[in-house]
């Protein structure tokens, strides 16, 4: 069966993940396409660097010429913000792209965007997932690739330049290029190399580049930038004095940060520093927004500035859509992904990389300097993730014992209200919170805590794993 899940579809490659899978799903993007009269503009579709992500690109675009349905390709591998950019500056009603993002090096999938470059909102992808299903494979229709190309349904394109350009226009070049940073860039075998490394050159950076080349397997890491995941940035770092790390993940819209330390500068994290930046050194006004899984200092700096902070369910969709109702001047999540007004309605990491270049020149100050000033003023908050992997059956008793029976467990700490608007998330009266909810891309129940006192995140995850039997 075809899922789509918050990240669009993903499946295990040779498993789920196979051509007639990636063609149903394509026979189904072209006929919701006519049938909701949006096909006429085309679609913009592009590629990663996972096993399979070309060809399945072309196979993708084979079904949809073969209905008529006009695909500009881009030309090479390209990071999933490219993308979305590359269909809001085209003004398609649809784009895709070929990835599993950060998702382990067995698993390919599909992300689909809508208008403007937004990730494509749950009852468009529930509508498709369900066409797609209902499809018999002598339904679907196919036209070779050169003949497609031979006949006009698709057109190669490089958007490379644009989106580099509408990235270095909304940054303070100038400020960048006195500084001439430091950076070392590891873009942990994915597709961003070539548009960062571009960016920061430009803006007289001295770039150096680990895990560049082409390798499907990741170097046997999760493309994820954690603390874990980027520990030869870590140490590089400090060892050949660089001013600031960045890793990317496999798709380039998430980012993970190394200071001048080698600290990992938590997403949180960086969150929390670009949106004090914004407001106290830029003069920015406007509220954020964040997941119900991403710190809740971002309340505390807004509230001390006079604006909100917006909670909304796991995936980027919520959080862009949130962005344009309330006029908010940025939005992300705990995972690595965010975005400011302006720019495309999704993640991306390679913006949001530059942005925390410009943090570091426009105020003379390193990463650490300022990330303690901010802790010094808002105080510290600690946060706890666990992911426990489960079969169908186990998810299935952990859902009867949570939203049909809505039973928890009993917490030290007295309860203030109970969320259930994506998982289950239970806030306590002293600032307190943790967070049980199924992961949409795997097959993962994750739990999350933030408290003021870090081990007394850790027994709040402990005590909710126990509850459920999980280990």
């Amino acid at each position: 069966m075809i899922k789509f899940g918050t990240g669009g579809w993903r499946a295990i490659i040779g498993d789920d993940f196979t051509k007639e899978n990636i063609q149903k799903v394509a026979q189904a993007v072209s006929i919701y396409m006519k049938e909701k009269g949006i096909d006429s503009d085309g679609i913009v579709l592009g590629y990663d660097r996972r096993f399979l992500s070309d060809k399945a690109a072309r196979w993708f675009s084979e079904v949809l010429s073969a209905n008529g349905i006009k695909i500009f390709f881009i030309n090479k591998v390209a990071p999933t913000p490219l993308v979305m950019f590359t269909v809001k500056k085209l003004n398609t009603k649809f784009g895709a792209t070929v990835t599993a993002s950060h998702n382990p090096a067995d698993y390919n999938g599909i992300k689909l965007f809508i208008e403007e470059g937004r990730d494509a909102p749950l009852e468009v992808t529930s509508e498709i997932e369900a066409i797609a299903n209902s499809l018999p494979s002598d339904s679907i229709k196919r036209l070779k690739f050169e003949k497609a190309i031979d006949n006009g349904f698709i057109e190669i394109i490089d958007p490379f330049d644009d989106y580099i350009d509408a990235i270095l226009s909304m940054v303070d070049i100038e400020a960048i290029k006195k500084r001439k940073l430091r950076i070392l860039l590891d873009p942990m075998y994915g597709v961003s190399r070539t548009s960062l490394q571009t960016i920061l050159i430009t803006a007289r950076c001295d770039v150096d580049t680990i895990h560049e080349r082409h390798d499907t397997l990741f170097g046997g890491r999760l493309p994820s930038p954690t603390t874990s995941t980027l520990y030869r940035l870590k140490h590089l770092v400090v060892e050949k004095g660089y001013d600031l790390g960045i890793g990317t993940d496999g798709d380039a819209d998430r980012v993970g940060i190394v200071d001048e330390k080698g600290n990992f500068i938590h997403p949180n994290d960086i969150l929390v520093l670009l949106y004090y930046y914004f407001l106290k050194y830029k003069g920015w006004k406007g509220p954020a927004v964040r997941n119900l899984a991403t710190t809740h200092l971002l309340d505390r700096i807004a509230s001390s500035f006079g604006e909100k902070c917006y909670e909304v369910p796991v995936g980027f969709k919520y959080i862009s859509a949130k962005m344009e109702e309330t006029g908010a001047i940025i939005g992300g999540e705990s995972s690595g992904g965010l975005t400011i007004k302006g720019h495309i309605k999704g993640k991306d990491g390679i913006f949001a990389a530059t942005l925390l270049v410009e943090l570091i020149c426009k105020t003379g100050r390193k990463l650490s300097e300022i990330l303690e000033e901010i802790q010094r003023i808002y105080g510290v908050l600690y946060m706890e993730e666990n992911d426990f992997s489960l079969e169908p059956e186990e998810k299935e008793k952990i859902w009867e014992i949570l939203f049909d029976k809505k039973h928890l467990p009993d917490f030290p700490f007295e309860i203030s209200n109970v969320s259930y608007i994506d998982g289950v998330k239970v806030y306590f009266k002293n600032g307190g919170w943790v967070l049980a909810r199924f992961s949409g891309t795997e097959p993962l129940l994750r739990i999350y805590s933030e408290m003021d006192d870090k081990e007394q995140a850790q027994e709040v995850c402990r005590i909710f794993a126990e509850f459920l039997n999980l280990r």
